[in-house]
């Protein structure tokens, strides 16, 4: 099945903290924020702040992106500055679906910022899915960069 909801994000959430989720915080952008991600979306964001759970150094970031037409939602969590899981949640494209497997997301793990807030390690594309792929590697820069302004 190409399109569909993998994970929900409770799911997402109550897996990622073991069952013991704590309470979701707000970090609104500001004019500095938003041109940030502007920068990384090359498009102004559609929201004005980001929800994130977070449990000592752990956070996690539900975010969404549209690869072509529609948006492609992804959970992220990140442990000390680096990515610890990328998942897509929710995919609704018609293609690129491939971005779902963990042969792809396994890619993000342990992956952090670099000074130019480009991903420290680079991800292989997948042909024919280069649009979402794009689309995950931009939520993974916007929520280690939200995450560094915690």
């Amino acid at each position: 099945m190409a399109k569909g909801v993998y994970q929900t994000p409770l799911a997402f959430l109550d897996q990622t903290f073991s069952g013991d989720v704590p309470s979701a915080t707000n970090i609104w952008l500001t004019t500095q924020k938003k041109q940030v991600i502007s920068n990384i979306l090359q498009h102004s964001p559609s929201f004005i702040r980001v929800k994130y759970w977070q449990h000592e150094s752990k956070t996690a970031w539900i975010l969404s992106e549209v690869g072509k037409e529609k948006p492609i939602t992804v959970g992220v969590v990140i442990d000390d500055g680096k990515i610890q899981q990328l998942k897509v949640l929710t995919f609704r494209e018609s293609r690129g679906w491939e971005v779902k497997h963990n042969f792809f997301t396994r890619q993000f793990d342990h992956v952090g910022l670099n000074q130019e807030r480009r991903l420290d390690k680079s991800i292989d594309g997948i042909s024919g899915a280069t649009l979402s792929v794009r689309a995950l590697k931009k939520i993974a820069r916007i929520a280690l960069y939200l995450e560094q302004q915690l």
